[in-house]
């Protein structure tokens, strides 16, 4: 069984900062994707970042410049450093990634629980 824990939501004033991390653990092989979501009340869930296993990322046009992606494959763990703050990043967070179980097997998408991040004007 393969889980993702997220952690770091909270509450901030805008102009601040968050870091959300997500951590896979279970049974690994490998992974793929991993990527960042939100979702606003009352609104669809929407992509906000995401990162290939070689490192390369691709953001919203709403978050370019203020958040940035990173993942640690040794830790089988991604981030999401998120700088300047606005109101209108209030939303649960989730994590997500594509993760093979054993050499071989295909990937299947995983997601986390979600963690709340409210920005305050």
């Amino acid at each position: 069984q393969v889980q993702l824990v997220e952690s770091g939501g909270g509450l901030v004033q805008a102009g601040g900062s968050l870091r959300l991390s997500c951590a896979a653990s279970g049974r690994i092989f490998r992974i793929n994707t991993m990527a960042w979501y939100r979702q606003a009340p009352g609104k669809q869930r929407e992509l906000v970042a995401v990162i290939a296993s070689g490192g390369v990322t691709n953001y919203a046009d709403s978050v370019k410049g203020r958040f940035t992606i990173s993942r640690d494959n040794a830790k089988n763990t991604v981030y999401l450093q998120m700088d300047s703050l606005k109101p209108e990043d209030t939303a649960v967070y989730y994590c997500t990634a594509e993760i093979q179980t054993w050499s071989g097997g295909v990937y299947s998408r995983k997601w986390g629980q979600g963690t709340q991040v409210t920005v305050s004007s």
